[in-house]
C-alpha cells in the first residue's frame, strides 16, 4: 500500500497525501479526515524511508562498535543492551555497526546514506579517524571513551587511568608489593585503545608512587588466555602476590591460574580491577573491583545525543565518571609468610 493508492482512494492528491502525512504544510480539517479514514481502513504505515524523506529524521541511532576480537565481550554486550534500552525510551532505534575504522564499508552506508540520525562510536582509540571524519562532516555523534585531543567532541568516559591507580593504592595499602598488570590484548595497545593505554598510564604512575615491584601483561580477551597470563606471572616473578585487571573476559582464566597453582585468593593471592559489577559478582570470591556503570554510560551517551540532535548548535558536554572501587571478597593483607 502507497501513498498513490491512498491518495486515489480519496480522492486527492498525492502531494495532498504527502503533505498531510508529514505536517508540513496545513491542510483542511475535512481532507485530513478523509485521507485518515483511508489510512485507517487500509492499515497503511509509512515506512522509515517515507518517514525520513517527510520529517528529515530516520529516527535510528547509530551505534558504531567493534568488537576487539571475534566476539562480544560480556561487558561489551551490556553496553549494547543499555544502548538499545535507553534509545527505546526516546522512540528510537538503533543499528550496530562494527566499523573500527571509518573507511570500513559499513561505517560509510551509516553514514553516506544518511540511514541514522546520529551516532554512537565505542572501542575508542587515542587517534581514532572515526571521531575526526565526523566531527569535520558536522555528523552528530557521541564517543563513549576519550582520545587524545577531546575538545568539541560529545563523550561519556570512564576515567580508567583514576580507576586502575585506585586499585594500586588499594593493594598498597595492606601490603602488597609485587604486583601484575593483566591489560587488553597487545594488538589492542598497538592499536591506541584508549582504556587500555589510560589503565596502563595510571598503574604504573601509582606504582611508582608507592615504589612497588611490577610487571605489565598484554591478554586476550579469553579465560584460557587469562589462565596462560596467570602462569606467565607467577613464572616471571613467584612472589607475586597481587594483580590489577583491565581484562574481565580473561578473569575466570586468571581464577583457575591461581587455583591450579595452589594460590588460595585472598589469602596468598589479592585479585582486583575494572569490571562490571554483575561479572564482577560472578566469580568466586567476588571481585573487589571499581565497577563500570555501562547502564548508566549507555543512557547518558543516548541523551548527550538526542540532545546534540534537539540542539545542533550547543556547545560539547562530557560525562567523565570515576566510580569507587567496591570492596567484594578478592583481597586481603599481603602474606607475611614464605613465597611459594
Amino acid at each position: 500500500m502507497n501513498i498513490g493508492e491512498i491518495a486515489k482512494r480519496a480522492g486527492v492528491s498525492r502531494s495532498t497525501v504527502s503533505v498531510a502525512l508529514s505536517g508540513k504544510r496545513p491542510v483542511s480539517e475535512d481532507t485530513r479526515l478523509k485521507i485518515q479514514r483511508v489510512i485507517d481502513e487500509l492499515g497503511y504505515r509509512p515506512n522509515a524511508s517515507a518517514r525520513a524523506l517527510a520529517n528529515g529524521r530516520t529516527s535510528t541511532l547509530g551505534l558504531v562498535f567493534p568488537p576487539a576480537g571475534n566476539h562480544y565481550t560480556g561487558m561489551q554486550l551490556d553496553f549494547i543492551g543499555s544502548v538499545v534500552e535507553a534509545a527505546a525510551a526516546h522512540d528510537y532505534d538503533v543499528l550496530l555497526s562494527p566499523s573500527g575504522v571509518d573507511s570500513d564499508r559499513s561505517f560509510q552506508r551509516l553514514l553516506g546514506e544518511r540511514r541514522v540520525d546520529g551516532a554512537i562510536l565505542m572501542e575508542i582509540r587515542l587517534e581514532d579517524d572515526r571521531v575526526e571524519h565526523l566531527n569535520a562532516v558536522g555528523f552528530p555523534c557521541v564517543a563513549i571513551g576519550r582520545t587524545a585531543h577531546p575538545e568539541g567532541t560529545w563523550s561519556v568516559g570512564l576515567d580508567h587511568t583514576a580507576l586502575v591507580e585506585a586499585c594500586v593504592h588499594h593493594l598498597a595499602d595492606m601490603g602488597h608489593r609485587r604486583i601484575a598488570f593483566v591489560n587488553r590484548p597487545e594488538q589492542l595497545l598497538r592499536a591506541g585503545y584508549e582504556s587500555a593505554h589510560r589503565g596502563l598510564d595510571g598503574f604504573t604512575k601509582a606504582a611508582a608512587e608507592r615504589g612497588l615491584t611490577v610487571r605489565t601483561y598484554c591478554c586476550g580477551d579469553d579465560a584460557a588466555s587469562g589462565q596462560a597470563c596467570l602462569e606467565q606471572i607467577l613464572y616471571d616473578d613467584p612472589a607475586t602476590s597481587a594483580l590489577v585487571t583491565m581484562n574481565e573476559a580473561a578473569l575466570g582464566g586468571l581464577y583457575r591460574g591461581l587455583a591450579q597453582a595452589g594460590r588460595h585468593v585472598p589469602r596468598d593471592f589479592s585479585v582486583t580491577g575494572v569490571a562490571a559489577g554483575r561479572w564482577a559478582e560472578t566469580v568466586t570470591p567476588q571481585l573487589t573491583a571499581a565497577d563500570v556503570p555501562a547502564e548508566q554510560m549507555g543512557r547518558l551517551a543516548v541523551d548527550l545525543l538526542i540532545e546534540r540532535l534537539d540542539h545542533p548548535d550547543a556547545a560539547p558536554r562530557h560525562h567523565l565518571l570515576a566510580p569507587p572501587i567496591s570492596l567484594r571478597s578478592s583481597t586481603g593483607p599481603a602474606a607475611t609468610g614464605p613465597a611459594h
